[in-house]
């Protein structure tokens, strides 16, 4: 009957982030246009409420002393993610084409256009706060995170908001709120993190009761649900012909996670428990990465997914399970 609960509960938290996530697309829209801002930077702000079943767990995991929980978490959600989101951007692209939609011109030869902010303000910030964070704390003198690592990180963040805000500004545009549209935004906001936090919540439940490894069940079963309101988030603004803010939301979330994310667990301390483990997961959040920069980069068109780069995301995530349950669990051992 606990089982059955939480998982009914699971159910009803990914409903109302799909629901919170529906009220967002709109108000980015506007937003933009009333700041000058570009799509990339409208994903950063987007991030901090799509982020937040990472932040949540985290903190959660930190407080509680579960924090390889959180650490598995942080890692396996910046995987699986990728894929995944790309993924969801480029059907709903296809499925629900707009005259908005920078890929429209491109239906034809079914690419998911970007803007080439998707690159210099998402994709290469991203990489080099993972090669950070892999200088932190992997080389064994100060392996494993320390409070000092939570700092530094949290500093990162701010210069990358920063720069997102800053670079490729667009004229400002007159914008005409309504009330209802506001107290919807912000209602969609507080449901979107609360159902997110519910989710992560009914995960762990359901990995106490399943007696699953605090790691493994961050890795596969949090990780893989708390990316459930992006996903819905994604679809939704890609709907509206906001493109590359749906596409690079993703990379905006990931940042999010691999810094203010990764806050909570410093500051508890965590060592390194399993390195080869740790490295291997680190090595594909940081494979991915530099492959959805490299596909943006020296896509034809340029700045564009076509549908073998998104499969091929997919395949570098089979990959990596494949490596973790022959290679790292060695499960047939």
């Amino acid at each position: 009957m606990r089982l059955l609960f939480w998982v009914l509960m699971l159910l009803a938290a990914v409903w109302a982030a799909h629901w919170g996530a529906n009220q967002l697309a709109s108000p980015l829209q506007k937003l933009r246009q009333q700041w000058g801002l570009n799509e990339a930077a409208g994903a950063a702000f987007v991030a901090l409420a799509t982020a937040s079943p990472e932040i949540g767990t985290n903190t959660a995991s930190a407080v509680q002393g579960l924090s390889e929980i959180g650490l598995g978490n942080l890692l396996g959600s910046n995987i699986i993610s990728v894929p995944v989101i790309v993924g969801v951007a480029y059907v709903a692209s296809r499925t629900h084409p707009t005259d908005q939609s920078p890929s429209k011109q491109f239906s034809k030869q079914k690419v998911l256009q970007l803007k080439s902010e998707a690159l210099t303000v998402q994709a290469i910030p991203y990489l080099g706060i993972c090669l950070l964070a892999t200088l932190l704390l992997l080389p064994k003198p100060w392996r494993g995170l320390q409070p000092i690592d939570g700092w530094i990180m949290l500093l990162v963040y701010v210069v990358y908001l920063g720069q997102a805000i800053l670079r490729k500004r667009q004229q400002r545009q007159p914008v005409r709120w309504q009330r209802q549209e506001l107290i919807a935004a912000i209602l969609g906001v507080v449901v979107l993190a609360a159902g997110a936090y519910l989710t992560v919540t009914a995960t762990e439940k359901i990995v106490g009761i399943l007696k699953i490894s605090q790691v493994l069940g961050g890795l596969f079963i949090t990780s893989t649900l708390s990316i459930a309101p992006e996903v819905f988030a994604t679809w939704s603004i890609a709907k509206s012909g906001q493109i590359t803010a749906a596409t690079t939301g993703v990379i905006a979330d990931n940042s999010v996670t691999m810094t203010l994310a990764l806050f909570p667990l410093a500051m508890v301390s965590l060592p390194i428990k399993d390195l080869q483990l740790f490295t291997v997961n680190l090595v594909f959040v940081i494979t991915l990465g530099a492959f959805y920069a490299g596909f943006i980069q020296w896509g034809k068109p340029s700045y564009s997914f076509e549908l073998k780069e998104v499969v091929a995301l997919i395949l570098i995530y089979i990959v990596y399970l494949v490596v973790m349950l022959f290679g790292v669990l060695r499960i047939l051992g």
